[in-house]
């Protein structure tokens, strides 16, 4: 059992005027309309620091705080490998499964909870999917973090992942430019797929196996959307093999997984950026599993170094 946490915001516009077990139920769909009912009527949920009523109507500015008692999270991968450790940043391979923040049901049971073990100062720069393995990096001061972000936003941050996709493409290398938006998903509400009204992304991609019907694949992307490597090559038509929410044409399937279901094979294997402090060119690697390994690939490195710690 984890020592269970506090779900905290502040009224908004979006939530004003609803009452409260409406607002609930609608903002976190994980959990039914009665069991929210079940929890406000247990006391868990507070208004302003008193205990709430289901038809309490809620006003902009109102403090509303649900107090999730422990639970036991599902087991996952909990172990991770430290590539680089210096007085600013930090970049640990994150193990396929393990979700790399707390959200839904994991909260202990996260990439970020198990880093602060170690490094309680340590910012997370982006996200990887609770599927994806690989490369991940945090920051360790202020002005790293401030420094990096920039760098991300600018898209002076180079990002390569490696890919198991269905089916062989056509052509070695190509690009992707479909725009990336909600759409409607039945369980979700909404989730980021391929859509014309959507924001613009960009994927550069290399083939570099082909086996047993199945091609591994190279995929760099400046500034990325979410999901964007399962979008873009479902999108080009050939899905990561054992996604189980995008299809053909970058959109969920008629009967769509969730985003963290696993299944699929992709890997976070390289950035390079400038370093926050040095301005030096600081080039990070993670060796892929046997499975993306295509014709050639780097050992896990940061430059030049092997990992330096387990943990």
């Amino acid at each position: 059992m984890n020592a269970g946490y506090e779900y905290r915001e502040e009224v908004g516009a979006e939530a004003a005027g609803r009452t409260v077990l409406a607002w609930l139920a609608r903002r976190y769909r994980h959990s039914t309309e009665a069991v929210w009912r079940e929890r406000i009527a247990t006391g868990e949920v507070r208004l302003d620091g008193q205990p709430a009523l289901a038809m309490d109507v809620l006003r902009p500015g109102q403090s509303l705080v649900w107090t999730r008692p422990p639970w036991e999270e599902p087991a996952v991968p909990l172990a991770f490998a430290i590539l680089y450790r210096d007085a600013h940043l930090l970049a640990v391979a994150k193990p396929r499964g393990l979700p790399s923040i707390p959200n839904g049901g994991f909260l202990e049971h996260t990439l970020l909870f198990r880093v602060r073990r170690l490094h309680p100062e340590a910012v997370p720069m982006h996200r990887l999917g609770r599927g994806t393995s690989g490369l991940f990096l945090f920051a360790r001061t202020d002005g790293a973090r401030r420094a990096v972000a920039a760098a991300w936003r600018a898209g002076r941050v180079e990002k390569e992942y490696r890919a198991l996709v269905r089916g062989v493409p056509a052509t070695p290398s190509f690009t992707v430019d479909v725009p990336i938006g909600l759409v409607p998903h039945p369980r979700l509400g909404q989730v980021h797929a391929a859509s014309t009204g959507g924001k613009t992304a960009v994927s550069h991609v290399r083939v570099l196996a082909v086996r047993d019907g199945q091609a591994v694949v190279a995929v760099s992307i400046p500034p990325g959307r979410p999901h964007q490597i399962r979008i873009h090559r479902a999108a080009a038509g050939h899905p990561l093999v054992g996604d189980p929410l995008y299809v053909e044409g970058g959109v969920p399937g008629p009967d769509p997984g969730l985003p963290g279901e696993g299944g699929y094979r992709l890997h976070a294997q390289r950035l390079v950026l400038a370093h926050p402090a040095t301005g030096h060119r600081l080039e990070l690697e993670c060796a892929p599993p046997p499975e993306l390994r295509g014709q050639s690939h780097p050992h896990a490195l940061s430059n030049g170094r092997p990992p330096v710690d387990e943990c």
